[in-house]
Order: structure tokens, then C-alpha cells, then sequence
């Protein structure tokens, strides 16, 4: 099924779908389609004036609410809210991501900023909705993963990155942490019993404005770095397919990976991806999840 297309997405009436980093990029895309076809979809934004412009621009039933995946008690007044309004929710769409190549920063808690918004803040999300994803015939999780993940290593030992910081590996290090959530979840749903569907897909090298975000603090210096690397992607429409399959396909299978074919993933049509050895470790992910546990204080399931 490697021609898949938009074209392809079942109907959607019915269903509540929430879409992280909604008013931009893949996650734009992503609400733009689920929305077209007939989806309620949530837009959960950091950004509430950008997330509503966006939702102008949608074809559907929208609606936005504040998300800010760096602040667990965000991420905690967000659950409560949405759930005490949709007590059943369809599919979570964990896409919004952050990059961030100047100095080490912190999130609200204290965590890194990379593993901390694009891991421990999903990780948390997903379980406070995971009652919500229950609730109705089968809810989906659908986790937003990178090539990156597969040259990266995770350091128990300075999993928040305080030694020898380097942007571009803690950003690696949070991609791989996210595919091992995304997939030590599935193994836990599996367990448990639990007719939600965990998978996970990435965007090869696509056309977002996380590259210039991340190179905003070199200046003009950034902006043109910024703009060769934008010349070797592909488009967003694109690139926001793997995900959309993952969140829509009816044959998805839990701990299922997607992502492009070509280019050594990097472009094209959508396939099955290929996992990183560290993300296919079971024991890595277990202890991560043991980890994750403690820090945000969110168990399940």
C-alpha cells in the first residue's frame, strides 16, 4: 500500500479527534483533512490567536483549546477540560513537536526542552485522555517520531541532557524517546486489554517552521541555514501523509510505523518504516516508561 493517499481516509463523522500543534505545519495538514471529512477536531495550540486563524482556514467542525505540552500543569488543565466536554475521544494525534538548537533550556517543570515537550508532556496527555480513548469503540494514539531517532542513544544517566549539551542529539535523543513511548504503549494497551490502537509515523525531511524556529538565535546567519535546508525537503502536504494513515487507516495495527519510502526515508510515498535498534529494544522502553512515570507522576495504564 505504498501509493496511499489523502484520498484514502474513511469517513470521519462522529468522531472527536485532537490534534497537538494544530495551527501549523503537519499539524495543520493533519487537522485540515480529519476536519474535511467530517472529524470534530481539536486544535490543542500553545498559541490560542494562531490557533484560531488557523481553524478560520479549516473546511469543518473545529474547535481550540490551550496546549502547552512544556507545562504539566497545562497539560492537566487541558485533559480536565476536554474530557469534562468530550468524554469520549476517537484519536489523539501526539504531532506537535519542538526543535531548538540554541543553549540548553528548561520547561516549567525543570525537563530538558526537547525531551520535554516532545516526549514526557505526550506521554502525559496520553494518559489522562486514555479514559476519554477508551470510551467510545476504539480510540487511536498516533506518535510523531523522526529519522533521527535511529542514530540516537538515550543516557539514563543524563537523560535531561546537563552534561556536554548538544542541541541536535537532545532533540535525536526526545525523536527516540517518543518512538519508544509510542511503542511500549502499544505493548501496554495490548496487555491490558484496551481497545485503543497505539502507532506511530514520522515526516522524513518535510517543509515545516520548525527548521527556522530552530535556527532563529543565529540571526541572518540562521535564516539562510534555515533556507538550504528547506530546498532538500518535500512539501508538508506530503509529508503529513504518514501520519494521517496511521491515524485513519482501518488497518493499522497497534506498534505500526509509517513513514516515506524514498531517499532513505526522507521523501515519498508513505511505507512501513524501519525502527532504530535502541527504539526496537523492549527493555529500553520499559525503563523509559518507568522513568517517565516518576517524573510526571501520570501512571498507566
Amino acid at each position: 500500500m505504498s501509493g496511499w493517499t489523502a484520498d484514502r481516509i474513511p469517513d470521519q463523522h462522529g468522531k472527536v479527534v485532537v490534534v497537538t500543534g494544530a495551527n501549523s505545519g503537519l499539524g495543520l495538514v493533519t487537522a485540515t483533512e480529519l476536519a474535511r471529512r467530517g472529524a470534530h477536531v481539536v486544535l490543542a495550540v500553545r498559541n490560542v490567536v494562531a490557533g484560531e486563524e488557523a481553524a478560520r482556514r479549516i473546511p469543518g467542525d473545529t474547535e481550540v483549546r490551550a496546549l502547552d505540552l512544556a507545562s504539566l500543569a497545562s497539560v492537566r488543565a487541558f485533559a480536565a477540560k476536554l474530557t469534562a466536554d468530550h468524554p469520549s475521544v476517537d484519536v489523539l494525534v501526539n504531532n506537535a513537536g519542538l526543535v531548538h538548537l540554541g543553549p540548553r533550556r528548561t520547561t516549567a517543570d525543570g525537563f530538558e526542552l526537547h525531551v520535554g515537550t516532545n516526549m514526557l508532556g505526550p506521554y502525559a496527555l496520553t494518559g489522562l485522555l486514555l479514559d476519554a480513548l477508551t470510551a467510545g469503540s476504539g480510540g487511536r494514539v498516533v506518535s510523531l517520531s523522526s529519522i533521527t531517532h535511529k542514530s540516537a542513544h538515550l543516557d539514563f544517566d543524563d537523560l535531561m541532557s546537563e552534561r556536554g549539551y548538544r542541541a541536535s542529539s537532545a532533540y535525536g535523543r526526545s525523536k527516540l524517546a517518543t518512538t519508544l513511548f509510542g511503542l511500549e504503549l502499544d505493548r501496554r494497551l495490548r496487555a491490558a486489554g484496551l481497545p485503543v490502537v497505539s502507532a506511530l509515523a514520522h515526516p522524513g525531511l518535510t517543509r515545516t517552521n520548525l527548521t527556522p524556529r530552530a535556527w532563529e538565535h543565529r540571526g541572518r546567519f540562521g535564516r539562510l541555514i534555515a533556507a538550504g535546508g528547506l530546498l532538500a525537503t518535500q512539501s508538508v502536504e506530503q509529508g503529513a501523509l504518514p501520519q494521517l494513515r496511521a491515524a485513519t487507516d482501518p488497518e493499522v495495527r497497534g506498534g505500526q510505523f509509517f513513514g516515506p519510502a524514498r531517499l532513505w526515508e526522507t521523501r515519498g510515498p508513505v511505507t512501513e518504516a524501519r525502527l532504530g535498534e535502541e527504539a526496537a529494544d523492549p527493555a529500553v522502553a520499559r525503563r523509559l516508561w518507568a522513568v517517565a512515570q516518576d517524573l510526571t507522576g501520570v501512571r498507566y495504564p
